[in-house]
């Protein structure tokens, strides 16, 4: 039999020692191993409960409620939009009753023929003129005369008369709004770049003189410049924005 070394005879005491812990320790656990639905109990039990949901406001569940609406389609490029009832964009307008039924009385277009207007965009001449008061727009009729131009051509007035408006709305962008010297009429120039230097509401102006500059403000396609005209016949309130439509290119030819 080998002798062990010297300082060694602890060694062997000592690890059996350590294994004869281990086995024990190993029996004990699996004594004492819980079972799966007592894990699985233990684990939910440690989770603290949901609290119940919080009910949504009514407009917002209202919204919320089922899948998303599509977008709506989008609508064709529109070259512009009428002066009457629909440059109302200011809260300070007072409500106004429907148009009334457009002019197609022979006696007002005379009337109008008879006095020669300038055509109201510098360098068209009444040959270039295109007629579109009746074309579509949307589910209505135009009711103006859309006169293409680069963009700064300078805008003049049709005839003497006084500025009754200087307006900018959604639909017509930078706008004049101009009596003839009778009241009876309002010639609308729609879709300016900007007005020409001093120019200002009541001010008298000259056949011929510059309102202000073709361009795209408004719902105008930026690629497409443009004046847009209207002739309209006032009602005895004798409102701006109020007035029977009148086909300007019979007028202006």
């Amino acid at each position: 039999m080998s002798r062990l070394r010297p300082g060694t005879s602890w060694l062997f005491p000592a690890t059996l020692g350590f294994l004869t812990g281990m086995a024990v320790m190993a029996v004990i656990a699996l004594l004492f191993r819980p079972t799966e639905p007592e894990r699985s109990r233990s684990a939910t039990d440690a989770i603290p409960a949901a609290s119940a949901p919080v009910p949504l406001p009514e407009a917002v569940a209202r919204v919320d409620a089922g899948p998303p609406a599509p977008p709506p389609p989008a609508s064709p490029p529109v070259l512009d939009s009428r002066p009457l009832l629909t440059d109302t964009s200011t809260a300070s307008l007072p409500a106004a009753p429907p148009t009334t039924t457009p002019d197609t009385d022979d006696d007002a277009i005379g009337d109008l023929r008879q006095r020669r207007f300038e055509v109201p965009v510098e360098g068209i001449t009444r040959s270039d003129l295109q007629n579109t008061f009746a074309d579509a727009r949307g589910e209505r009729r135009h009711e103006a005369l859309d006169v293409l131009a680069p963009r700064n051509t300078p805008v003049v007035a049709v005839e003497d008369g006084t500025i009754a408006k200087l307006f900018f709305s959604k639909a017509g962008g930078i706008t004049v709004y101009q009596f003839d010297p009778s009241g009876q009429y309002a010639y609308y120039y729609a879709h300016l770049e900007r007005y020409a230097d001093g120019l200002t509401e009541g001010a008298a102006v000259k056949r011929g003189q510059v309102l202000g500059y073709v361009g795209t403000t408004g719902n105008a396609p930026a690629d497409t410049p443009h004046l847009h005209f209207a002739i309209f016949k006032l009602t005895s309130e004798k409102h701006w924005w109020q007035g029977a439509p009148i086909d300007p290119f019979p007028v202006l030819r």
